[in-house]
């Protein structure tokens, strides 16, 4: 079983507790922070969400934005997004794969991937998914891509990590079961790195559990 085909099994299981992870005291001024940023870099604007989970930050984009178009490959996740209070008309989800998301209804000048990246492959995965991503979006289009730092005491600790230097963690289900997860913390100048054929003028904001980098697509 390849990493994406696990961690599709993976959050079809997690779904139910997938915003436990919201609740850790020592993280809600980052949060809140953050709940804040988003719809502020993003208003206005008709965003493509990939990989929206159970639509925790498409609920907070979505009255700012002109319009959101949310996908996620589970369904699990997507019935709970679409059970959100959301605006009224402002808000399309569908089942997309990343790798191969599907048109939006609209033209996107906007684009969100929150807590996605960490769960991509680095190497050649990673420019399939960034491809793929800014193929749906406009020139000029304002990207977002959101995801953890790692802390130590508050991050799963790393079990192992392989020859291309991906990371892994063992994470616990609430019914007990025990899941080998891929999650990966580059840094910022990786990012970069990997970004510039992509971005213009990227930008990194970095507090103590999370990092959000964003820029325009040229």
């Amino acid at each position: 079983m390849t990493a994406e085909v696990y961690l599709v099994d993976y959050y079809a299981r997690r779904a139910q507790e997938y915003e436990a992870v919201y609740a850790k005291p020592e993280r809600q001024t980052d949060l809140a922070a953050l709940r804040a940023r988003l719809p502020e870099l993003l208003a206005g604007r008709h965003v493509y969400e990939v990989a929206c989970g159970t639509g925790y930050w498409t609920k907070y984009v979505a009255p700012a934005a002109a319009s959101v178009f949310a996908t996620d490959y589970n369904e699990e996740v997507l019935a709970l997004a679409r059970a959100k209070p959301l605006p009224a008309g402002r808000v399309t989800f569908a089942r997309g794969d990343a790798f191969d998301p599907p048109p939006a209804p609209v033209a996107c000048d906007g684009a969100l991937a929150a807590f996605w990246w960490s769960h991509v492959r680095r190497g050649e995965k990673m420019e399939s998914f960034l491809r793929a991503f800014f193929a749906r979006l406009q020139p000029g289009a304002r990207f977002l891509f959101l995801d953890n730092c790692f802390a130590a005491g508050s991050s799963t600790p790393l079990a192992r990590t392989d020859a291309d230097g991906n990371t892994y963690q063992v994470r616990r289900l609430a019914e007990g079961s025990t899941h080998e997860v891929l999650k990966n913390f580059p840094t910022e100048a990786e990012l970069r790195a990997v970004l510039a054929p992509y971005a213009a003028h990227l930008r990194w904001e970095a507090s103590d559990y999370y990092w959000l980098a964003w820029g325009e697509r040229p």
